[in-house]
């Protein structure tokens, strides 16, 4: 990872961290989901910029090496679209490739809604982009599911708070890994249903942890939980939901997110193409949530092909 390069820039009135590499014309920015940072990407960087692009990754505010907002609990999937705008201006890049991971897709949605002119294409890993609206979740989930539990304002502190946060990530990450739904019971917290001796999947390593574990102590996790989990009911003036952009939607089948309410029936059935009709999928059938991580070497050839047949 010695060739990934690091700088700081003034974006908005924050100092955010961004990781780049390679100097190629068109210019790729990748955007993590949670519990993730720039460093999730680390196998597709590498990748893309040996193919002949330029690769950059921020951490959003309040999350890894970036500055933390003064109010963390006002943050919005707003200030991270406009976020990205600025360290695209920052760059001096008119129009760039968006990779979006877990909820960096509602971020790569909104980027392509709102300031289309600046996309050239969108890759989504893991989940499709699909209309925003209010949450669903508590009709047809229980109280224990994950996101429901780290909605309510002090219970995610709580329960991650008895944990340093290289623990809390690893629990996370081992929980997510697998195909079910987080979910836990009446009387349990989610960060127990991890056992403390559970071992990492075998395509992460205790080296990953480490720096996982060290960007998250720099950041903690305040603006982490209320982007995405507590800012998921924001609005916007959006009256048609079609991004026109060409797209790539690349599935791990074992992905937990599948099993969401409508998830499987929304890209199944085809109704994904009335929202992005210029759109690819591919399907990993053993991939997990974190597929860029488990399978590299086959997302990294399914992410170039398309970069490269939309230059």
């Amino acid at each position: 990872m010695d060739q990934i390069q690091h700088k700081f820039i003034t974006v908005r009135g924050l100092k955010l961290h961004v990781a780049e590499i390679g100097s190629g014309p068109k210019t790729v920015i990748f955007l993590h989901g949670f519990p993730e940072v720039w460093y999730s990407w680390r196998h597709q960087m590498l990748a893309v910029s040996e193919a002949g692009f330029r690769a950059i990754a921020p951490d959003y505010r309040g999350y890894g090496l970036s500055e933390q907002p003064a109010d963390p609990e006002k943050t919005k999937f707003a200030d991270l679209v406009e976020d990205t705008v600025g360290v695209l201006d920052s760059y001096g890049v008119d129009k760039a490739f968006v990779v979006g991971k877990d909820f960096g897709v509602r971020v790569a949605y909104l980027l392509a809604k709102l300031h289309p002119e600046r996309v050239e294409g969108v890759v989504t890993i893991g989940l499709p982009m699909a209309p925003l609206g209010p949450p669903t979740f508590h009709q047809t989930l229980p109280e224990g599911f994950y996101i429901l539990r780290w909605q309510v304002p002090g219970r995610a502190e709580a329960d991650f708070g008895r944990f340093d946060e290289k623990t809390v990530v690893r629990k996370i990450y081992i929980s997510f890994a697998k195909s079910e739904i987080p979910i836990a019971a009446e009387d349990q917290e989610v960060m127990d249903l991890v056992d403390p001796s559970a071992p990492l999947p075998p395509w992460l390593t205790e080296d990953d942890m480490e720096a996982y574990g060290a960007l998250y102590e720099k950041s903690g996790f305040r603006t982490a939980l209320q982007v995405p989990y507590r800012s998921l009911g924001e609005a916007f003036d959006i009256t048609d939901p079609r991004v026109e952009a060409p797209a790539l939607l690349i599935l791990g089948e074992k992905d937990y997110c599948l099993k969401f309410p409508g998830m499987e029936d929304y890209v199944n059935a085809g109704r994904v193409y009335h929202v992005v009709p210029n759109l690819e999928i591919v399907r990993l059938p053993e991939g997990c949530h974190f597929v860029q991580e488990q399978f590299p070497e086959m997302v990294n050839s399914h992410l170039i092909s398309f970069l490269a047949g939309h230059v």
